[in-house]
């Protein structure tokens, strides 16, 4: 079965905002899974310059040719990525997903995953979606989506360039 706005509706994922119509507000402060997905007739176009932040003196631009690499023409789903509470338990998916947004904006983020989608073209069309978890499942459940996703189209989503693992597995 695809992993794509139905199916993950279907287990549980709201939202489904595009990025440009994303009110940060509305996005729970629980711990849990995001996903970017393409909007429906998206094609990719890349830029030869990322919008993302610099992360420790590193440019996260990819040549062209390594981008189109990493896309899936079949696949909607184009980021998968975990919000957990934080050390102190004040982080959260709104938290997160609010750097990730930032991080496409220029501002210097604390790991560089999904930047990949800060060289698309248009990337306020692109639609993000999320599923609120119990803390203690957040990264078994990480961990399975990129499997499931890896067994389906075999490798990550577009913007995943590592392979998120269970804790303790």
């Amino acid at each position: 079965m695809p992993i794509n706005k139905q199916t993950l509706k279907a287990d549980g994922f709201t939202g489904f905002r595009a990025f440009g119509q994303l009110e940060i507000n509305r996005v729970p402060q629980a711990p849990g899974l995001f996903a970017v997905l393409k909007p429906a007739g998206y094609e990719p176009r890349f830029l030869v310059k990322s919008t993302a932040g610099v992360f420790k003196k590193k440019d996260p631009s990819l040549r062209e040719d390594a981008l189109a690499a990493e896309w899936i023409e079949d696949a909607d789903v184009l980021y998968l990525g975990k919000a957990g509470p934080g050390s102190k338990g004040n982080r959260g998916l709104r938290r997160q997903i609010q750097e990730f947004v930032d991080f496409g904006k220029g501002k210097p983020p604390g790991h560089w995953d999904g930047r990949l989608i800060w060289q698309l073209a248009d990337p306020q069309s692109l639609v993000i979606a999320w599923k609120e978890l119990p803390a203690a499942e957040v990264n078994l459940t990480e961990a399975r989506y990129h499997a499931d996703f890896r067994e389906l189209y075999g490798r990550l989503p577009f913007a995943n360039l590592v392979q998120a693992r269970a804790k303790g597995s």
